[in-house]
């Protein structure tokens, strides 16, 4: 596998910039790509967007210098950035609609191109279940597939060491790559990033928090052909990973337990919905074998013209458009909002406008803190919308 060209420096600086800005989250960096195509370019047009929903003080943005610190501050920890839309970043995670913009990776990136499938389950698992993750994670690591998962206690550290068995491993992580959590598996995370990869939406130095999960879960579903459940509890973390997948289009894998153990009713809750029943590694390469062997999104060109090109026309959104009607949209999209998350595909066929209008609004409510997006491309109303504008 080769090392893919190495990303220029200042277009990482921005794109960083652009990420830790008030109110840019993972979707609204990618429709702020879509527009102004650099990430330069969308830190120019951020405060005019956001006085257009309503907001006068600018959105904090971190300097230049405040980039470039984070750059040199991760390479001497031994990491570097994966930005979007670059030949380098995976391309399987940047199919997905809200793929974090900018990636920290300690280890080796390049596996992360390789065909994979994530294991996730209950921290609490049984003897039973960790034995059933290990052997399956060696077998499907054997077949050339490689193992994502996130690291928790249970059946994910089961998942990581019965791949490591065989070959590399991808743990995502919540936290900053320098706070391993839990912190036991501090050893743990050493050697995966020796072999295989370590990867980190956060900054250096975050503290994962219940918050953190959830964007992880994405993670993991995203870099992901599959996700193998392996003994969920209902409404457990592992479940939200497991509909993640669902919501990617990637395919689902459940393992049956016990019914009178409720650490599998989760589990086996997904075997009556979309679920394979998996019993052995076979299960799982028998459905991913059906699966296309190009993993790139579309358009996806082998040597871009320029960093974050290759997926710009992702949404349809043209630049240099006409926006004369945004006040007409942003009145329609408001009044369809709420407080619970809506998918942003729901949004878009419920209004008269263009895609790519209904898109530049969400973008502006969102820099005015009116609204905020969820995993899953999911926006809704802020319960406190910020009142400093």
């Amino acid at each position: 596998m080769t090392e893919a060209p190495a990303t220029p420096v200042s277009f990482v600086a921005a794109a960083l910039r652009l990420v830790r800005t008030d109110g840019v989250g993972p979707a609204t960096y990618r429709r702020l790509l879509q527009r102004y195509l650099t990430p330069e370019a969308a830190l120019e047009a951020l405060p005019g967007l956001a006085r257009n929903a309503g907001r006068t003080v600018p959105a904090r943005s971190p300097s230049l210098t405040m980039a470039e610190d984070e750059i040199a501050a991760l390479h001497q920890f031994g990491g570097r950035f994966l930005v979007l839309g670059t030949p380098d970043y995976p391309p399987l995670l940047a199919q997905i609609a809200d793929a974090p913009p900018v990636l920290a990776v300690l280890g080796d990136p390049r596996i992360l191109h390789r065909r994979a499938v994530a294991m996730v389950g209950a921290r609490n698992a049984s003897a039973a279940g960790l034995r059933i993750a290990e052997a399956l994670a060696a077998e499907l690591g054997g077949a050339g597939l490689l193992v994502v998962s996130g690291l928790a206690r249970g059946i994910d550290a089961a998942a990581h060491r019965g791949a490591m068995h065989i070959g590399p491993t991808v743990a995502a992580i919540a936290g900053g790559l320098d706070r391993p959590y839990p912190p036991e598996h501090a050893d743990l995370q050493a050697r995966i990033a020796l072999t295989g990869c370590v990867v980190a939406e956060s900054p250096l130095g975050t503290v994962p928090t219940n918050r953190h999960f959830p964007r992880r879960n994405r993670i993991i579903a995203g870099l992901s052909l599959g996700c193998v459940v392996v003994e969920a509890a209902m409404h457990s973390g592992s479940l939200i990973t497991a509909n993640l997948a669902l919501d990617y289009g990637r395919e689902l894998f459940s393992v049956p337990g016990s019914p009178l153990d409720p650490r599998s009713r989760g589990s086996n809750d997904l075997l009556r919905g979309r679920a394979h029943l998996t019993e052995t590694a076979e299960d799982v390469l028998r459905e991913l074998a059906q699966l296309p062997a190009d993993l790139g999104p579309d358009g996806f060109a082998e040597e871009p013209a320029s960093p974050g090109s290759a997926w710009l026309s992702g949404w349809g959104a043209e630049a240099g458009e006409a926006w004369d009607q945004l006040d007409t949209v942003r009145a329609a999209v408001l009044q369809l909002l709420s407080h619970t998350p809506t998918p942003v595909d729901d949004l878009v066929r419920r209004c008269q406008f263009s895609v790519s209008a209904v898109l530049a609004v969400l973008t502006e409510l969102e820099l005015a803190g009116r609204i905020e997006s969820h995993p899953g491309n999911r926006v809704g109303l802020l319960a406190h919308p910020l009142r400093s504008h």
